[in-house]
């Protein structure tokens, strides 16, 4: 497992023994296992006049790393809902390698950065994010 890590990372070996000497990226590798069993999920749960057509049910899926897993996405994403999320999906990685669960995450939701028609802008959406287990 180390040496594909190794290679897809790009590292030589005192960088990867420099990587393997932190704490933290030992903790780290010790649960991958369990977070690449996961998915997270990104629902929009509200939309209103959005340039990139998304639409209340519509769903984004990342792997448990938070990669977005593009043969799973619509034909279009917006680069700004991708952006928000990101912050949600951070905190949702960090709550598994802390041992809590992500789906009890008080504030799991987040709006694009668009403001709406009503503030001068062009529409919103609202997304939501759980984390699944993996259909095997």
């Amino acid at each position: 497992m180390l040496d594909k890590l190794q290679k897809r990372l790009g590292y030589s070996q005192e960088e990867m023994d420099l990587f393997l000497n932190n704490p933290r990226n030992q903790d780290l590798l010790a649960q991958a296992p369990t977070v690449m069993t996961k998915t997270i999920v990104a629902r929009v749960v509200e939309a209103h006049g959005c340039a990139s057509g998304h639409k209340v049910g519509d769903e984004l899926f990342f792997d448990g790393a938070g990669n977005l897993l593009t043969k799973q996405a619509p034909g279009r994403v917006c680069v700004y809902a991708l952006e928000t999320v990101a912050k949600l999906i951070y905190a949702a990685v960090e709550l598994l390698y802390a041992g809590a669960d992500p789906n009890r995450m008080r504030f799991n939701r987040a709006g694009c950065t668009d403001v709406g028609l009503e503030c001068g802008g062009w529409g919103r959406i609202v997304l939501e994010i759980r984390m699944e287990d993996r259909p095997s």
